[in-house]
């Protein structure tokens, strides 16, 4: 009786303390609820701390860095992007308990106050890596009062966040000196590495370092810096987390570190991208780390041949993935001198000739020409624009393929006037790649020879097209696919500019040789794999180089971003060595594919333009293996202002001895007496450069004398004045030569051309007045209203006497 008494008198003691004990947690439970309502946790993003933006390449490597707004280098990781070693050093000097701790360590902490009390001042602080955490957000004296603070922000950082987040949160936001926090960025600043690459005494360096980061900082204390990062290898040894072997490796490394700086890698591109991402903390690029610094030293090796002003670009790009390899925008980022922060890659310029290759294309496409149609280079006397070649030559008839390889003008404008500059500029812009025009906006002949606005992006995603059958696509910056505005975009859209067949074609045409260029066809032997294209803009202000191969298309441009001249300067020899040296830099490129199905090769003839197997063999003056396209077979263009005597053929009856019969010839049975022939007729205004038994007066027999001459051509066109092949001095007191030469025949107005540029129509009396005063060589043609042409060379030579004296 009395042991159930007991028994149950001490039943309510126990549900007492139970009550008690559930009531004392659930009233620090909400305590602590009503703590973290009434003052909440300070977060990095209520305190407007970001990140600093980092753009890297597709390797992750750092190409350029922009600190936050409060000047703070902070790169964004995680643990998966640090280096094990740093992991693993970090965890075992300052938290080894990290995982299993609730936020506090109370080992740790009553260490601490013992230590404290003996030495009267503070020598531990005890705290883990969460309460590191959230002294770091909210701050608070080094006394009691603050120590409970940093504990209760500890709890808060554990009941809101996981270990993982708690982690990522030190490893971006630990103090590393001076406006350097976090691993990642202190690896790259000091170090220059990302911090996945970290070696194990760079680890245990930067895993002490926020310790003091001040005092210890491996770019100014380099001694201390030693003795605190071999504090930490040695707790690892003696915790077993390396050998001894690793140990003594690790210590004998020595502190190499670098005062704090960002790299300079595409830094006007790096520019652009943070303005395009403006909340993306890390922009991962399609560029080459490694091949963009490479291509950067080059370039600022080669712009010390320059005079100052002066600045390049060079743009490369993966054919393949269409993607950005290399971005250079200006010569030297370092040098104002240079108008190092323009960048010439957007910058729309003058093209020159380099819009050439895609006239030819579309005209092939078109069936207008084929690679090897009779084109003519000959002087274009047009209303307001007078074109003429940059050699200051002309070549007569010319056949497509050397009209594209030696840049000729006359002969793209000729093509361009076929195709339609209007039909071209369309072209263009339902690829993208827009041709800007100057003035009323109108497409005029002058696009052919770089008469409007483009830029080296544009280019480069033409002639990447080539590479591609045809198919233009937006090139690609970035690696992540959503898309920005302007030039920067993931590279999704695809248009057609050309077929595969032209495009094939127009990339065969530019591949071959320039046996005219010593210096290029030397180079060709090593490049045998690469088409290109020069260019020079009215002036001297542009010189581009453009190259394409299986793998890149590259784009090579030199001038001066404000535009002025540079004379002297221009594609062929300025920008083309570069090319050159930049295709050196690259992996060797495979062979060009086979040609497409639609591809196929056959014997023309000139003037008609007509297949071999169809002409005549007396028809046939010259023969050519033209690349055709589908099978078409075009004939030779007529041109808009020839005469009445384009190309052609002309049938006329000759009696029993080959006489011409007269068309009002009358005879007594002409159905017996007469026969048919045809003659093959060149355009006349290629007669002056043609052999004289091809011209129309040549061809054509005698007159029979029972009847009425036939004339096919009006009255020729001659210049009057200086003879063929004369040669001309000047006066002894004089090093110039004036010279007035009248013409006879021809129609109407009538324009000259000195040395392959247009000098002057005739003046009020009918003459042209001439000043001789370059030796050598000279050319003059005349070309009348109907493209009529006359043409004479002749030598104008210095005396002994005035050669010696200058």
């Amino acid at each position: 009786m009395v042991k159930e008494v007991q028994t149950s008198s001490r039943l309510p003691a126990r549900k007492k303390f139970t009550l008690y004990l559930a009531g004392s947690i659930a009233g620090i439970v909400t305590a602590l609820w009503l703590l973290n309502l009434l003052f909440p946790l300070p977060t990095p993003q209520q305190s407007g701390e970001g990140f600093t933006q980092v753009v890297t390449d597709r390797h992750n490597q750092v190409l350029r860095a922009f600190p936050d707004k409060n000047g703070v280098w902070r790169y964004p990781t995680t643990p998966d992007e640090v280096s094990a070693d740093y992991l693993n050093a970090l965890l075992s000097y300052e938290d080894r308990w990290f995982y299993y701790h609730p936020g506090i360590n109370p080992v740790s902490l009553l260490r601490a106050a013992i230590q404290n009390i003996r030495c009267d001042c503070i020598v531990s602080g005890g705290s883990t890596i969460t309460m590191q955490v959230a002294r770091r957000f909210s701050p608070h004296a080094r006394s009691i009062n603050g120590k409970l603070q940093q504990i209760l922000r500890a709890f808060q950082l554990e009941w809101h966040y996981s270990k993982e987040e708690i982690l990522t949160l030190y490893l971006n936001y630990a103090p590393m000196g001076g406006v350097i926090e976090g691993v990642a960025a202190a690896s790259q600043m000091y170090l220059g590495k990302p911090a996945s690459e970290l070696s194990l005494a760079e680890s245990a360096l930067l895993a002490v370092l926020p310790q003091a980061p001040t005092r210890l900082r491996p770019d100014r204390h380099p001694e201390r810096a030693r003795a605190a990062r071999d504090k930490v290898l040695k707790r690892l040894y003696t915790q077993g987390k390396i050998t001894l072997e690793q140990l003594e490796y690790a210590q004998l490394e020595n502190i190499v570190a670098l005062a704090p700086s960002t790299p300079q890698l595409a830094p006007l591109l790096s520019r652009q991208l943070i303005n395009s991402y403006t909340n993306k903390p890390v922009i991962q690029t399609t560029l080459d780390g490694e091949l963009q610094r490479e291509l950067q030293a080059l370039l600022a090796e080669e712009i010390q041949r320059f005079p100052e002003h002066q600045s390049a670009a060079i743009l490369l790009v993966d054919n393949h993935e269409r993607s950005v390899k290399a971005y250079l925008g200006s010569a030297d980022f370092t040098d104002d001198s240079r108008f190092a922060h323009v960048d010439m890659i957007q910058a729309t310029r003058s093209p020159g000739s380099t819009l050439k290759p895609f006239i030819y294309g579309l005209a092939i496409d078109q069936g207008l020409i084929h690679s090897a149609s009779l084109l003519r280079d000959i002087p274009r006397h047009l209303r307001s624009y007078q074109p003429d070649n940059f050699a200051q030559s002309f070549s007569g008839p010319v056949d497509a393929t050397t009209a594209l390889r030696q840049s000729l003008n006359l002969p793209a404008v000729q093509v361009l006037e076929a195709l339609g500059p209007a039909s071209f500029s369309a072209a263009l812009e339902n690829a993208g790649t827009p041709y800007l025009i100057p003035g009323d906006g109108k497409p005029s002949l002058a696009l052919a020879l770089g008469g409007g606005g483009f830029s080296a992006w544009k280019l480069a995603s033409l002639y990447s097209a080539l590479a591609n059958g045809g198919e233009v696509q937006a090139l690609r910056l970035v690696t992540t696919p959503e898309n920005t505005s302007g030039s920067h975009g993931s590279g999704h859209e695809k248009r057609w500019l050309l077929s595969p067949e032209a495009s094939w074609v127009t990339l065969n045409m530019l591949r071959q040789s320039r046996p005219d260029r010593i210096r290029s066809a030397a180079l060709m032997t090593r490049h045998p794999h690469m088409a290109w294209k020069t260019g020079t803009s009215y002036g001297y202000r542009d010189a581009w180089a453009v190259g394409v191969t299986p793998t890149y298309t590259m784009v090579v441009w030199f001038g001066r971003p404000d535009g002025t001249p540079s004379p002297g300067q221009y594609g062929a020899v300025t920008a083309l060595p570069l090319l050159f040296r930049l295709q050196q830099r690259l992996d060797p490129p495979p062979a060009w594919p086979q040609p497409p199905a639609g591809v196929s090769t056959q014997s023309i003839c000139w003037p008609s333009g007509k297949s071999a197997s169809d002409t005549p063999s007396d028809q046939c003056h010259v023969a050519h293996t033209a690349t055709l396209v589908r099978e078409q077979i075009p004939p030779t263009l007529r041109d808009i202002d020839a005469d009445g005597t384009s190309p052609g053929t002309l049938t006329i009856r000759v009696d029993k001895n080959g006489q011409v019969l007269g068309r009002n010839c009358t005879l007594e049975n002409p159905e017996s007496r007469h026969q048919l022939k045809t003659l093959a007729i060149w355009p006349g205004n290629l007669e002056p450069w043609i052999a004289p038994h091809l011209r129309r007066s040549g061809q054509l027999p005698e007159n029979s004398p029972d009847c009425e001459p036939l004339t096919i051509a009006a009255d020729p066109l001659r210049i009057v004045g200086i003879e063929e092949d004369q040669t001309l001095m000047p006066a002894s007191f004089t090093n110039t030569q004036a010279l007035a030469l009248n013409t006879l025949g021809g129609f109407g107005r009538k324009a000259l051309y000195l040395n392959g540029t247009y000098h002057s129509e005739a003046d009020s009396s009918g003459l042209f007045r001439i000043e001789l005063s370059r030796p050598g060589p000279q050319e003059i043609v005349v070309v009348d209203s109907q493209g009529t042409l006359a043409r004479v060379r002749f030598n104008f030579e210095l005396r002994p006497d005035q050669i010696n004296g200058h």
